[in-house]
């Protein structure tokens, strides 16, 4: 892990949960593709708020991903990379864009946590996300959503 913050923050949790210390491990990220937003989306989480996310199909084929699986840990860290919790997969469903529910969109809680705003602010990612690979959402396209708990966080000092 090349992160030194989310190194430590993985240590910190396996010091607490030894029966984790043979886990894979974990993918250090930050959500969406701009400062604002993953910054936002980091707050939602350490409050409770956000406990889901949602991935096109072929964004992660393309940048060659593999899919997320239950029980999956994942570090999520500012945009600046400064780790903050850990939060592990419960659930993954692989769904078209046209079927996804509000009930799922509450689950993401951003913006009113509506489905509209969901499918608009998930439009426009996936719009920016699979342009430099020459492809655009269509509402048959395949969204892996991901359902996870935060299991470990790091205070700010």
């Amino acid at each position: 892990m090349e992160n030194a913050s989310a190194r430590n923050l993985w240590g910190d949790f396996l010091d607490q949960h030894l029966e984790y210390a043979f886990a894979e491990e974990p993918v250090v990220t930050h959500f969406c593709d701009n400062e604002k937003d993953a910054n936002t989306c980091l707050k939602l989480v350490l409050k409770g708020v956000k406990r889901a996310t949602s991935h096109s199909l072929l964004g992660l084929q393309y940048r060659k991903e593999p899919l997320p699986k239950i029980g999956d840990f994942t570090i999520i860290t500012d945009w600046d990379g400064n780790a903050r919790c850990i939060v592990r997969t419960v659930a993954v469903k692989l769904k078209p864009f046209f079927s996804i529910r509000e009930s799922y969109a509450k689950l993401e809680g951003e913006g009113d946590k509506s489905l509209d705003y969901w499918k608009k602010t998930h439009w426009d990612y996936y719009t920016r996300e699979l342009e430099p690979f020459g492809r655009v959402p269509r509402e048959s396209m395949i969204v892996v959503c991901e359902i996870f708990e935060k299991v470990f966080e790091r205070k700010k000092k």
